[in-house]
Parts: C-alpha cells; sequence; structure tokens
C-alpha cells in the first residue's frame, strides 16, 4: 500500500514538476530581463535629456532595434542596443570630440545608447518643418538619410501620412509603425510587470526571426534579378 501510494505520488511529481521547472526559470529569466531594463533607463535619461528626447522615445527604438541586447550584431554590421553602424558612431565620436573611438565601443550600453541617440536626435531635427518630424526622422535612422529624401521629394507637401505611403521599403514601414506603437505603449505602461516583459521579449523573439527571413529574401530576389539579362 506505502509502495504503491510513493509510486503515485511520484508520477504524479513526473508530471508536474518539469513545467514548474520550467515556469520558475521563465519566471526568473523574465525578473533578470526587466531589473537590466530598468538599469539601461539610467543611462536612457541621461541621453534623453542631453540630445533633447523623450527617453521612452529611446526606449522604442531600442526594444525595436535589439530588443535590449547590448551584443546585438545587424546584417549591415550594426552594432549595439539601437543598432548604431560605424559610419554614424564615426559621426558622434567626431562630433562629441571622442578620442580613439573604436566600432566595438558600440556594445558598451552607455556608448550604444548616446552614440544612437544623437544620431536619432539628429535626424529628427533635420525635418522640423514637417508636420511630424519623428515619422521623418525615424525613416532616416532606420534607411539613411538618402532614402529619406528621395522618398520627402515625391511629396506634394511634408506631411507624414503622404510620406509614410512613399516608403517602398516594407521593413521600413514596419519598423515606424512599431516604434510609434511601442512608444505609445510605454507611455501606458512605463514599468512592464514581469509578466509583460515575459511576452514582450518571446513576441519579439519570433516576429524578429520572421523579419530576418523576410530580409533574406528580399536580398536574394535583388540578387537574382541583378543577375538576369
Amino acid at each position: 500500500m506505502v509502495r504503491k501510494l510513493f509510486r503515485s505520488l511520484g508520477l504524479i511529481l513526473g508530471v508536474l514538476l518539469p513545467p514548474v521547472l520550467v515556469l520558475a526559470a521563465v519566471w526568473w529569466w523574465g525578473s533578470v530581463q526587466r531589473e537590466q531594463d530598468r538599469h539601461y533607463n539610467i543611462i536612457i535619461k541621461e541621453a534623453a535629456e542631453k540630445y533633447q528626447l523623450d527617453p521612452l522615445l529611446i526606449r522604442a527604438v531600442i526594444w525595436r532595434e535589439s530588443d535590449f541586447d547590448s551584443g546585438a550584431y545587424g546584417m549591415a554590421e550594426e552594432r549595439g542596443l539601437m543598432q548604431v553602424t560605424p559610419i554614424a558612431a564615426g559621426e558622434w565620436a567626431k562630433a562629441e570630440n571622442i578620442q580613439n573611438f573604436r566600432n566595438i565601443d558600440l556594445f558598451d550600453p552607455r556608448t550604444g545608447i548616446f552614440a544612437g541617440s544623437w544620431y536619432l536626435s539628429r535626424a529628427i531635427s533635420r525635418w522640423e518643418a514637417t508636420d511630424r518630424p519623428l515619422i521623418f526622422g525615424l525613416a532616416e535612422y532606420n534607411a539613411g538619410r538618402t532614402h529619406a529624401r528621395r522618398w520627402s521629394k515625391q511629396l506634394p507637401e511634408e506631411s507624414a501620412a503622404l510620406f509614410i505611403e512613399q516608403i517602398d521599403f516594407p521593413t521600413t514601414k514596419a519598423y515606424i509603425l512599431d516604434i510609434l506603437e511601442r512608444y505609445h505603449y510605454y507611455q501606458q505602461h512605463p514599468d512592464p510587470s514581469v509578466r509583460k516583459v515575459i511576452m514582450e521579449k518571446i513576441s519579439g523573439y519570433w516576429w524578429r526571426w520572421m523579419e530576418r527571413r523576410q530580409v533574406q529574401k528580399i536580398k536574394a530576389q535583388r540578387a537574382q534579378e541583378s543577375q538576369e539579362p
């Protein structure tokens, strides 16, 4: 009887314990991610004050660019939390008179956030004459000044609504809309719970994987078209 009882108890534990351990591990991981995000908020606040940006906007860009992964490395050699390119980083270092700057320094959270915030602030300031400089600035941040100007030149007036329709890079259009949505979310939830952080991370991993597949597909298609007679 006792042996049967222990056998049943062992069976129950064998079924229930693994999911419980997995949930505990996921919760612990979410707590660590939440505290890490809070740590970045201190640096974000300093960068926001220096470059006159809303810290919640910087957070939204970091979320979209790297999902708060300071070691992120993009397909175009973008580095760090805000995925700053070596060219943009060099411009920032020159503007701030930073000596002996190395591209690897962008993996440092403080350097990456300050360099990205400077570049974002400059991009937005270039479009002050428009009705929504943020929209134009985000397009420039993602696709570069040349493409942003090309899209704006086709407009009868510098309207953000018309500008978005002119963007012929699906990834850039999605990039802008994603950041605006996340920006609004952070305004409503400045300090998300552990559960929300976990759900955000999981969903972020999924759609970023889908986006990488889309980018690779577009590149393969363009490469094939360039080889056709």
